[in-house]
């Protein structure tokens, strides 16, 4: 199974403009990102998908393979597909440009996955240590069934009891895995849709379009880069690590 991984990276974000150029203790964010994905998989397999002259230059400078993508894409996943339409592989490896933490072995949990769940979608989860996180509409949470496929995933604090008390959650992990026949369906869609639109979720297309995504459980060391407080925690994990 031939695999690539693509690390979408978009300049114009609105809560953290300019996100992926960050300097992070020394490094910008989209180059950390990168430095984790090579270190799961060789660097002649990864790519940045980018709409953005100044992340393609820093691309250049720094040595890392990119794709010029459309600067309309919807979604981050839509800017996968159009590598899909440029570069041939069995499965494509999403990592979000904005997870300058994630974890290598995640990684390969995805790589793994995908030779056991051939043509399936993929999609990481882990549990939710904190009453914050759970409560935070910038966490993504996951609720799936005892196999594992995804039911649904939402900014709302689910699974809650009647008191809407924190009792057990999950949250979703930033690695995907796409067959081409899922990415060609997602990108045909000309607009997000219905539910993808509301929670602003992109993995909620699929399950909207009529696919099963099978959740993999992974560690619990990603941290989505949303806001500038986010930068914090990411330098906080950081200096702990020496």
């Amino acid at each position: 199974m031939h695999a690539i991984v693509v690390i979408p990276a978009r300049y114009q974000s609105t809560r953290l403009p300019g996100k992926p150029l960050i300097d992070i203790a020394g490094e910008t964010m989209i180059r950390r990102t990168y430095l984790r994905a090579v270190a799961a998989v060789p660097a002649e397999q990864v790519y940045i998908a980018t709409d953005d002259e100044r992340i393609a230059q820093h691309c250049r400078d720094t040595g890392m393979q990119y794709v010029m993508t459309s600067s309309d894409c919807l979604t981050g996943t839509d800017r996968v597909a159009e590598v899909a339409r440029l570069i041939p592989a069995d499965i494509y490896i999403n990592v979000q440009g904005d997870e300058p933490l994630c974890n290598p072995a995640d990684i390969r949990t995805i790589l793994d996955g995908a030779q056991q769940h051939p043509g399936k979608i993929l999609n990481g989860y882990c549990p939710i240590l904190d009453e914050e996180d759970f409560r935070s509409s910038a966490v993504p949470k996951t609720i799936c069934r005892p196999d594992g496929r995804l039911m649904y995933m939402s900014r709302g604090a689910v699974p809650t009891n009647k008191a809407l008390g924190f009792v057990s959650a999950w949250r979703q992990v930033c690695i995907y895995a796409f067959p081409p026949e899922a990415l060609a369906a997602f990108s045909a869609q000309t607009s997000k849709t219905p539910i993808e639109a509301i929670e602003d979720i992109e993995i909620l297309r699929f399950l909207e379009l009529g696919f099963d995504v099978q959740m993999l459980a992974m560690s619990t060391d990603s941290i989505a880069v949303d806001h500038p407080h986010d930068v914090e925690k990411v330098l906080a994990v950081l200096a702990r690590q020496g």
